[in-house]
């Protein structure tokens, strides 16, 4: 496994994606924390784009709990069928609102532990939630990350776990906020993973990855 970037290289790294885009945004539309939550949630295995999609008039409908809950699962599905697993997908939607009206009030938590217990919800979408509604450093490692942590050095890691801690350890904690934002959106575009356009890295120059593209 590659070893982890000094601590000069990373700050230089993230400098460069600061002033590239100084506030990076996700890409998934939502209205509210509840709306972030689900879409988050739909979010596994579809792109956000689909996913964009799907809950563009879902959320004019449903963007709390109490609505979601009123217009049922077969309501719900009527909405995401296009994207992936929708069905199950749509299941939980509906548990994770029960369990919000139930057991949190209506409302979403702000810890990393009740996210979790809610259905449907992982790790990672606990991160997106904390780090994009509640402005907690927390660190949602897609498959972005991992691939980029583990081709430059970044943040490498054997696990998403890992990936998560070596961003927690090692990137200056003036970049801490943004960073998971800066890296998938660095994944997404230029880093890719069957093609990467090193070409238009603004990187290029601090990565060791041998096999780069022009």
């Amino acid at each position: 496994m590659i070893k982890q970037m000094p601590y000069q290289t990373l700050h230089e790294i993230f400098s460069r994606f600061q002033t590239q885009e100084a506030e990076p945004k996700g890409e998934l539309d939502h209205v509210n924390v509840y709306t972030l939550v689900v879409a988050v949630a739909l979010s596994a295995q579809a792109t956000d784009v689909g996913v964009n999609k799907a809950t563009k008039e879902l959320f004019k409908i449903a963007d709390t709990p109490e609505k979601m809950l009123a217009l049922g699962e077969a309501g719900v599905i009527e909405h995401i069928k296009t994207i992936g697993l929708f069905r199950n997908k749509a299941k939980n939607v509906i548990k994770l609102s029960q369990k919000l009206v139930d057991e949190f009030g209506g409302k979403v938590p702000s810890s990393r532990a009740a996210l979790e217990s809610l259905p449907g919800v992982g790790r990672k979408t606990a991160n997106v939630v904390l780090n994009m509604w509640f402005h907690h450093p927390a660190q949602a490692v897609d498959t972005h990350i991992f691939r980029i942590g583990n081709r430059t050095g970044i943040c490498p890691g054997k696990d998403v776990v890992a990936v998560e801690r070596a961003i927690e350890d090692n990137i200056p904690v003036e970049f801490q906020h943004h960073a998971h934002h800066w890296l998938i959106l660095h994944g997404r575009y230029v880093c890719k993973a069957r093609a990467p356009v090193c070409g238009n890295c603004i990187i290029r120059d601090l990565c060791p990855f041998e096999e780069k593209n022009l």
